[in-house]
């Protein structure tokens, strides 16, 4: 009984926060206004039922956020190993054009992990605080597959592959590896890395105090060592930071992602795509299963 009184108070409050937050000035007692948005997730498309963290997905709650009325700044708290580095930038992108549009300080807080395409966008921060348990760094490029043409063969199947186009069929996994394809990648690879590091460099500026052979070999480090290599600003948790620098009364309404009752029962939706019906759900398994696997495996890499 005391739980469910507490869970019914916790949630009447926040209520009373995010309409505290949108009142007049002179009705909020001096109470600062700091709007908190939640970026969590394997960024990127990953399948249908499993949709990963993308810049369609958020864009919404980032303009809602930004947009409330009296703001003083926007939290961002991020918990994101990687993933695509294309949404991971445009992300990033979108964020420091509100900010830049609405004049108001980013402050980042990372949880477990703001790794590889996760750190790009905690470097949308003015400034990012973790904790000294978090996962920062791993400023690079992976990429990976699997040969199966000696398995095909073991079981009497044979490749059958058309193209027009000599480059059409790179990497592909059921075809012996080319050291051609491999160097092509690699030059993709490295040109990816290098847009990374740049944006980190403006980012962090004259923050960043390890040396460029060491910060940018795609190495992470827990959040004091990330610190004292100017990769962060501080250790601190969201609560205590906003009361410091805000006061004790500073609202922190959470900024959820729009859902409604159809959405509900209509189930899990892909950012940008349509509902799913259940045939389009039993096809999608496979993928599915097969996402979930490569989405441990990269929280996996951090230790979590």
């Amino acid at each position: 009984m005391s739980e469910q009184i507490s869970d019914r108070q916790q949630l009447s409050g926040g209520v009373l926060e995010r309409v505290q937050a949108m009142l007049p000035a002179r009705f909020r007692r001096g109470a600062a206004v700091v709007p908190v948005v939640r970026l969590a997730g394997v960024i990127g498309a990953v399948t249908p039922l499993r949709p990963g963290m993308t810049l369609s997905g958020v864009a919404k709650m980032l303009e809602r956020a930004f947009g409330t009325r009296n703001a003083k700044a926007v939290a961002l708290v991020i918990n994101s190993p990687g993933g695509s580095p294309v949404q991971s930038r445009q992300i990033y992108l979108r964020i420091r054009q509100l900010a830049a549009e609405k004049k108001l300080p980013v402050l980042v807080f990372v949880e477990d992990v703001a790794a590889s395409g996760g750190y790009m966008i905690a470097c949308a921060g003015d400034e990012i605080y973790c904790d000294p348990s978090s996962i920062l760094g791993s400023i690079g490029v992976v990429g990976g597959s699997f040969g199966f043409q000696e398995a095909i063969k073991k079981i009497g199947i044979e490749r059958r592959l058309y193209t027009a186009g000599i480059h059409k069929a790179t990497l592909d996994p059921f075809l012996p590896e080319n050291p051609d394809d491999v160097a092509r990648l690699k030059a993709i690879q490295r040109e990816i890395h290098a847009i990374f590091i740049a944006l980190v460099k403006q980012s962090r500026g004259g923050r960043l105090k390890g040396a460029e052979d060491e910060l940018f070999t795609g190495e992470y480090w827990a959040g004091e060592t990330a610190v004292g290599l100017g990769l962060a600003d501080g250790i601190g948790d969201l609560r205590s930071t906003l009361r410091a620098r805000y006061g004790d009364k500073v609202l922190t309404p959470v900024i959820a992602p729009a859902s409604g009752m159809l959405s509900g029962l209509l189930g899990r939706r892909a950012p940008g795509a349509g509902s799913l019906s259940a045939l389009d759900g039993i096809a999608a398994l496979p993928d599915d299963l097969i996402s979930a696997l490569e989405t441990r495996a990269i929280w996996a890499k951090f230790g979590f």
